[in-house]
């Protein structure tokens, strides 16, 4: 070997023997201390893998439904297009929506219990349901064949959409509302509007997410005139909406950003996040999320602020910072 080559291994060696507390627990201890941390400000993480790689996370993927929303969604209007009893109405599709897990088929059962008994009501009897992920459910109530889902299902399941009913998701759409349509033996029959107001402190979280200057992306299954809309109420940070997305294109849009040469970081709550949320750099869980969500993700943010992904960021960028502070300086902090 050279001259530079046997001083650099003499140089080692000095260091080794020198500073073996440094060398030898300096990682360790920050990752331990800083998963401590983590857990006391409610950021529960996976591991040092998931620690590691979230400090080089430059773009985040939200989701909207949980996760920039409250996740508390509540019916605002129902517009009948055809002469039938409102309390009927909703008879037919909670009995079709009570199956479903999703947060807008809940809203929808809990405001149908209003027209009956709200503690012990048993709803109609329901053959064939089927959950089209993303899109909404079909099922068979009292002979009739039931669709309960946004326009795609309908489209998809080869119905016409009236002009009427248009103008009704229009206009639920322009307010930040999501537009559910009803469809009973091939013909639409009504559009249920549905709020989601954007989460407190959003807005500043995603402004603070951008002065550290990391991305932020809407990624949501939800129609594109409500994900835009609730992307103008952020107003600030959130430039690239991509909406109507099944679970599999939410992950090929963080595989996308991958490959454009992102750490990306995934933030959802619900089984149609779960795929992103495992092909993401860095997973991160709403913790009123689902199961799967939480099982699939790196990083729980067990108090489901959304504030807990800026922790989580920070903390992670500072634990490194310690890690790579020049091995003299562990020494004499030791």
């Amino acid at each position: 070997m050279d001259t530079f080559q046997l001083s650099l291994q003499f140089g080692i060696a000095v260091v080794v023997i020198a500073c073996p507390c440094a060398l030898g627990l300096a990682t360790p201890t920050a990752v331990m201390v800083a998963t401590g941390v983590g857990a006391s400000q409610g950021v529960l993480i996976k591991g040092g893998q998931a620690l590691e790689s979230t400090h080089k996370v430059n773009c985040i993927v939200f989701d909207k439904t949980g996760t920039l929303t409250t996740g508390k969604p509540v019916v605002v209007s129902t517009r009948l297009l055809k002469n039938m009893v409102l309390g009927d109405f909703y008879e037919y599709v909670a009995a079709a929506e009570v199956n479903s897990e999703h947060p807008l088929a809940k809203a929808i059962v809990q405001y149908a219990k209003r027209f009956g008994d709200e503690d012990n009501h048993v709803w109609p009897a329901v053959r064939d349901f089927v959950s089209v992920t993303g899109h909404g459910v079909k099922a068979t109530v009292r002979n009739k064949e039931i669709l309960v889902g946004n326009k795609t299902l309908i489209l998809d399941s080869g119905f016409h959409i009236p002009v009427e009913a248009s103008e009704l998701l229009r206009e639920a759409e322009e307010m930040a509302q999501t537009g559910i349509i009803v469809s009973m033996n091939q013909e639409v029959v009504g559009i249920i509007a549905i709020s989601d107001p954007l989460k407190p402190g959003a807005q500043d979280v995603i402004s603070i997410l951008n002065s550290m200057k990391v991305k932020s992306i809407m990624v949501t299954g939800d129609n594109w005139g409500t994900a835009n809309a609730i992307a103008k109420e952020v107003e600030v940070g959130i430039n690239t909406v991509v909406a109507e997305a099944r679970p599999e294109q939410k992950a090929e849009k963080v595989k996308e950003l991958q490959m454009c040469g992102f750490t990306v970081a995934m933030v959802g709550d619900g089984i149609n996040d779960s795929p992103a949320l495992v092909s993401a750099d860095v997973g991160m869980a709403i913790g009123a999320g689902t199961d799967i969500a939480i099982e699939a993700a790196d990083i729980v943010l067990m108090k489901s602020n959304l504030e807990d992904v800026i922790i989580a960021i920070d903390l992670s960028r500072k634990t490194f910072s310690r890690i790579r502070l020049p091995t003299t300086k562990w020494s004499i902090g030791s």
